[in-house]
């Protein structure tokens, strides 16, 4: 977020016009909750409307938005920003096992969060169901002065600091700048003009220094209650804090501390402990936002290739440094938190002047910071659309995916789900209706006689298989339904051999149908895709060679985007 208390020095003269007016049009996009009409985006960035469509048209090409109609809508490829910030700090990783068990045996949701500015951001959410009207998600920000873990921040802040929230608070009085919390209400109105809980912040923040926890007694709004402690690496340095939030009707206030502090010592010994580990090894190579490619072809070659690809494809609305900036980014990640011009250039196989533009570029907007040679990520790499991304389900990520499959093959495609013996659907695409069935979303049908079924139950471990197998209700819905438990298993060996079914009139008479698994980051199937045709076309051997090879690259894109989705974030099913 832009804080309205000061104007931003001008850009460096090597900055990266297009690279900054990409970012513009992200923030626009985030703030607006991850959608916005293009038109709204134009008045928003005050970019002109030719600039706004060839961003959207690079941003599109990147994976990081698509064009839906006349409104643009962030991509999940986008996370891939966020992941590199989080992957290079290595908080999540290190350290959300341990805020997972604190939650679980509190009951209690926790959180992980960094400092941002006079802000906090979260970069861990372990979240547990309770009747609060406010949810935070990884990214959104919140103003120091309104949570508990902003005051163990503010301990170390300088002067200087203080003297920037002073102005942020006075320019910003209501926290208009902050959308993740409410709007700020005043209990003093002789005092209307001026933020009433300096005081109070100093006093808070005196205590959190003294005690070594701070509490936030609903700050952000009633019934919220929190107690937050520091964790620091071995070097003494505070680089987050964690949270236990809980409610009122659960827990007071004064009861609060006395209720988690314990065990939240104890989760936090672990955590600083954790961070005394070696540090993992670098991951492979960054994001790439690319088709299937060949291994053995070295990251330039591809990434020169794709460029080029892109250009040839989109002419003038494909923006090169914009693209090469936004993945100047991606070069941080797991065991390379901090790196050099040289680095930079190497991981993403940019020439070292078009490297060093874009860092200076992403230096200036606060995207990385300096330190001596080697650059590092910040937080507000976060507010690229993260907190707006979080909320995205599996059905969500699939739909335009699904939608683009059936474009192009002209009949219905699904998504579905296992449930017990059944599956349930969670995403279609309908074309002409070819069943005398109306499907939704929701419907359920037997796993057994569908395609997708089958794909679902040939992915599970052996002994399970066989007993959910031995619970189906075999009953036949047409002639054709194989009703044989025995040959159905073989079936399902066979399904998961070729890592396709096609099932032939066994749900209803002339419907054919031919589905794919979709794997999580784990190589597990959570999903499969389908398309439903008319079996009185072709032969099952013509559907199959030509409903596959789209049918596989529809599920791989889905993959692709859920993998992204899901290194830092719960994605739902349904």
């Amino acid at each position: 977020m832009t804080h309205p208390a000061a104007d931003p020095p001008p850009p460096p003269k090597e900055a990266v016009g297009p690279l900054i007016r990409a970012l513009s049009v992200l923030r626009a996009l985030s703030a607006a909750g991850g959608r916005q009409a293009v038109g709204d985006l134009v008045r928003t960035t005050g970019l002109a409307r030719s600039t706004v469509d060839r961003v959207l048209s690079t941003l599109a090409r990147l994976g990081h938005v698509r064009v839906a109609g006349r409104d643009a809508v962030l991509a999940p490829g986008l996370l891939e920003l966020g992941n590199a910030y989080l992957a290079a700090s290595g908080l999540p990783d290190r350290l959300a096992p341990a805020a997972e068990r604190l939650a679980d045996a509190l009951d209690e949701s926790v959180s992980l969060a960094v400092p941002d500015g006079d802000g906090v951001r979260f970069v861990h959410q372990a979240t547990r169901r309770r009747a609060m009207s406010l949810a935070f998600r990884i990214g959104d920000l919140l103003p120091a002065e309104r949570s508990a873990v902003g005051a163990l921040f503010a301990a170390d802040w300088d002067e200087e600091a203080w003297r920037r929230w002073r102005q942020r608070r006075a320019a910003d009085p209501s926290d208009a700048g902050f959308p993740a919390v409410p709007p700020r209400r005043y209990e003093e109105a002789a005092d209307a003009g001026q933020p009433p809980s300096t005081a109070d912040f100093a006093a808070r923040v005196e205590a959190a220094r003294t005690s070594g926890w701070s509490l936030d007694d609903q700050l952000i709004e009633p019934g919220l209650v929190a107690v937050a402690m520091p964790v620091r690496d071995p070097q003494g340095r505070l680089v987050c804090a964690v949270s236990v939030v809980s409610h009122t009707s659960r827990l007071s206030a004064d009861e609060l501390p006395g209720a988690v502090l314990p065990r939240l010592r104890e989760t936090v010994a672990e955590m600083e402990r954790s961070l005394t580990d070696p540090a993992p090894p670098a991951s492979t190579a960054p994001y790439e936002p690319y088709e299937p490619y060949e291994p053995s072809t070295p990251f330039a070659a591809r990434h020169a290739s794709w460029m080029r690809a892109s250009k040839q494809e989109l002419g003038p609305e494909f923006v090169e440094s914009l693209a090469r900036g936004l993945l100047t980014l991606t070069a941080f990640g797991t065991g390379r938190a901090a790196l050099p011009l040289t680095a930079v250039a190497e991981a993403t196989g940019l020439a070292r002047a078009t490297a060093r533009r874009a860092l200076l570029t992403l230096e200036h907007l606060g995207y990385l910071v300096a330190d001596g040679r080697l650059f590092r990520p910040t937080p507000k790499v976060l507010e690229l659309g993260f907190a707006p991304l979080s909320d995205l389900t599996l059905p969500g990520i699939a739909q335009p995916h699904l939608a683009a499959l059936v474009e192009q093959v002209h009949d219905s495609a699904s998504m579905a789900v296992l449930s017990g013996t059944d599956i349930r659907y969670v995403a279609r695409v309908p074309t002409v209706r070819i069943m005398s069935v109306n499907i939704t979303v929701g419907t359920r049908f037997p796993a057994c006689p569908t395609s997708m079924g089958r794909v679902l139950l040939a992915d599970l471990p052996a002994a399970e298989r066989a007993a959910r197998l031995a619970r189906a209700d075999l009953t036949p819905l047409t002639r054709h339904t194989v009703t044989s438990r025995e040959r159905l298993a073989a079936l399902l060996e066979q399904t998961r051999r070729d890592g396709y079914a096609l099932v032939d009139e066994e749900l209803e008479e002339g419907l054919r149908s031919i589905a794919v698994p979709v794997r999580d980051r784990h190589a597990r199937v959570v999903a499969a895709v389908n398309i439903s045709t008319h079996a009185g076309r072709r032969s099952p051997a013509e559907d199959r060679d030509a409903f596959l090879p789209p049918l596989r690259t529809a599920a791989a894109r889905i993959e692709a985007e859920l993998h992204t989705a899901g290194r830092y974030l719960r994605v739902p099913l349904a």
